[in-house]
């Protein structure tokens, strides 16, 4: 009988010894989980470089952007040259004695005011730099949701750990209850209840085992891997050491915030376009040369025939007015969508730095506050129903509130990276020494 009472203490006392242990590794070691441990590690920033390198939307920004850097090679060339081939006073009743005929072989080209061509060769380029924009848009989404994933993933893997941990250890506990319940110490209900909180907790294993496979599949179709393929992420949290003020990340997103870089790039084309539709009033000339071949019997057989013709905008001036005025509220609305998405910016960059400070607040009540909390009433209840003065209910309970705060604890912990992340993408550069990673967490 005493033996048994001295395994269910060494039960409980391996409990709390392993429970209390709710800082996690900092040491940059790889995340492995209970089902897979063949699984390659990987650093955050190995992710992040993979995902720039491969994902296919970048690619394919890639290559629009190569496109359009392509066109400004071709923005000032003249357009195609005109090859014309002319008979005339041919007579009806002789259709096929071209001898009678005049024949005539030219050549025409057109050619625009150099401030035309000049100006389609700025719309071009304004079109580059805005694919440029675009490509940096999608290359920091693309960061910032496998930063994110990554952070899902490292704390999923924390979860899964605890869960096996306070699975094996309500295993031990359930082995003791039932060598008390066989000597009759400790009532039925005590067993039953244990072997409910152990069927939860494998449910919640298998929920996290899901979610792990789903953000694996997530990370991997952001890296341009299959979706299938085995990976894990090495490392730590990224914790966050100082923030600068609201007025500082404002200003660095005007300056490095890509969507608003290419909505200014815009609002200069607007303009571009706007003075390319003022130069339309002045006229394009066309130069044509040609060789004529006269009649039989003509005094000179060999002749060349010289042409030069304009158009005339000004007779069309209602159309060319009416393209200006629409091409000056095209500026407008340039305008006004610039004006709009920095205020949208402004709202992302405060939402996430609410993000980061709450997070940063949650680590410090879990770890100072709650969890020593939590460890002394699991070891008050521990001592209470060694001494049989509480139920083994009381003592589960306990053990449960224990492990939801050290679940939450990981959660606030890769809430600050996802919210660092987010952060970092809504002013559209890093926010230098503010970050530290295989830090004690």
């Amino acid at each position: 009988m005493k033996s048994i009472y001295v395994l269910a203490s060494f039960v409980l006392a391996l409990s709390i010894a392993c429970l209390g242990q709710a800082e996690p590794r900092s040491v940059a070691a790889p995340y492995l989980s209970i089902s897979d441990a063949a699984a390659a590690p990987l650093s955050v920033d190995d992710a992040v470089a993979a995902s720039l390198e491969s994902n296919p939307e970048i690619r394919a920004a890639v290559r629009r952007m190569s496109l359009a850097r392509l066109k400004t090679a071709t923005a000032r060339s003249l357009d195609d040259p005109m090859l014309m081939m002319r008979d005339w006073d041919t007579p009806l009743r002789r259709p096929w004695d071209l001898n009678q005929a005049q024949l005539m072989v030219s050549m025409q080209q057109t050619f625009p005011s150099r401030q035309k061509r000049d100006q389609r060769a700025r719309l071009a380029e304004d079109d580059a730099g805005v694919a440029a924009n675009d490509l940096e848009t999608l290359r920091q989404e693309v960061s910032v949701e496998v930063r994110k994933t990554c952070a899902d993933l490292m704390r999923n893997a924390d979860e899964v750990r605890l869960q096996a941990r306070q699975s094996s250890l309500l295993k031990e506990a359930l082995a003791a209850a039932l060598a008390e319940y066989t000597t009759g110490k400790a009532p039925q209900a005590d067993i039953l209840r244990a072997q409910m909180a152990l069927t939860r907790l494998n449910e919640q294993i298998i929920e996290l085992e899901e979610e792990r496979d789903n953000t694996r599949a997530q990370l991997n179709a952001l890296m341009g891997r299959p979706p299938d393929e085995a990976i894990e992420i090495a490392g730590s949290y990224a914790l966050p050491t100082a923030l600068p003020s609201i007025e500082d990340l404002e200003r660095t997103a005007i300056e490095h915030r890509p969507e608003l870089a290419a909505l200014r790039v815009q609002v200069a084309k607007s303009r571009d376009e706007e003075k390319l539709t003022r130069l339309a009033t002045k006229p394009d000339f066309t130069v044509g040369l040609g060789y004529m071949l006269m009649p039989a019997g003509s005094s000179s057989r060999n002749a060349y025939m010289a042409e030069l013709s304009m158009n005339l905008p000004w007779l069309n001036r209602a159309r060319h007015d009416g393209e200006a005025k629409q091409a000056d509220a095209a500026t407008d609305v340039s305008q006004a969508e610039l004006d709009a998405r920095a205020a949208t910016v402004f709202l992302e960059i405060r939402q996430a730095q609410i993000k980061v400070l709450a997070a940063e607040k949650r680590i410090k009540l879990y770890r100072d506050t709650l969890m020593p909390q939590a460890e002394a009433s699991f070891k008050a209840s521990t001592a209470a129903y060694q001494n049989n003065r509480a139920e083994f209910m009381s003592l589960i309970d306990a053990q449960n509130l224990l492990l939801d705060i050290q679940t939450a604890y990981y959660k606030a912990s890769a809430a600050t990276d996802e919210g660092m992340a987010q952060l970092e993408r809504a002013i559209g550069a890093p926010i230098a020494n503010t970050t530290n990673r295989n830090t004690e967490r």
